[in-house]
């Protein structure tokens, strides 16, 4: 089969597309053929060596966590799902043309192999962060970088649990900020006064890492009331670096539930060939996505 891998850290040119021996589903594991595969930013953190501790890397590896497919095998003890149903989940080594998965979900109806592919890992983090910042219903949260993947998330979840959401985004993603029912602004010089004039913030969240994390505080007054999952220097300030995953089934569950009820649609901004999964990594790096890139097997 067919698989991207890296050899040693580095940029984007570290990857290659190899034959590689298939995987096979171990006990509580099915493997899925792959027919997309989620690009996160994780994954090029990874492939640059930057030190995340719930991602411990051995040389040569596979990239890619989240995947959309069809099951071909099933190991031993899992039940409730059959080869042939169409799933999305969690694994390892997703850029590829099989891969096992150990957290799955059958699609909602309706939902495509690139669309589901862009949804795991982003809905698990919208909801770890939504809680680990400790917004509640009635209150406001502010989300710097809202229009990527996670952002996109966060604002639908939270529309949906009665929280008020503050976007910050690029002038080109005002309209679609909007339409997810954020109050939108963006980003540059005097920002933070275009905050402040949206209303009080309870709660932020840092999606980019693009050197905020001063103002976040300033403006919500408490560094505990701010997270930030891009920013890894946020603990000096005393804020949350959000690195570690929760419940991934029970974010699928919800994922599924969300999609099935018309509150969660993240679009796919652009697929990309296996082949060209170097050139994903350098595209999901320079930001200003709207919505998910994807790899289609």
């Amino acid at each position: 089969m067919k698989k991207v891998s890296f050899a040693e850290f580095g940029g984007p040119d570290v990857l290659r597309l190899l034959d590689a021996e298939e995987p096979h589903a171990g006990p509580g594991r099915i493997r899925v053929a792959v027919r997309a595969a989620g690009v996160n930013p994780v994954d090029w953190r990874i492939r640059e060596g930057q030190v995340l501790g719930a991602h411990p890397v051995e040389l040569p590896s596979g990239v890619g966590l989240d995947a959309a497919g069809v099951v071909d095998e099933v190991g031993e003890g899992v039940e409730g799902v059959e080869v042939g149903d169409r799933v999305f989940g969690e694994g390892a080594d997703t850029y590829a043309e099989h891969a096992v998965l150990w957290a799955w979900a059958r699609m909602p109806e309706g939902l495509s192999f690139e669309e589901a592919a862009g949804y795991p890992s982003v809905v698990e983090t919208a909801l770890r962060v939504i809680r680990e910042c400790g917004v509640r219903p009635g209150q406001t949260l502010l989300v710097s970088g809202a229009s990527g993947g996670v952002g996109s998330a966060v604002l639908q979840i939270a529309r949906d649990r009665g929280i008020t959401v503050i976007g910050t985004g690029g002038a080109a993603n005002q309209d679609y900020l909007r339409g997810l029912g954020a109050l939108a602004t963006t980003y540059g010089d005097g920002w933070v006064e275009r905050v402040r004039r949206l209303g009080r913030v309870d709660a932020a969240l840092d999606l980019a890492g693009s050197g905020v994390i001063r103002e976040l505080v300033e403006l919500t007054g408490d560094p505990r009331k701010v997270v930030s999952i891009a920013d890894l220097d946020a603990p000096r300030l005393g804020v949350r670096f959000s690195g570690v995953a929760g419940s991934m089934p029970d974010a699928l569950a919800e994922a599924v539930r969300l999609i099935s009820a018309g509150k969660l649609h993240i679009p796919v901004e652009k697929a990309y060939p296996l082949a060209e999964a170097a050139a994903a990594h350098v595209d999901s790096r320079a930001g200003h996505t709207r919505g998910r890139r994807v790899l289609v097997v």
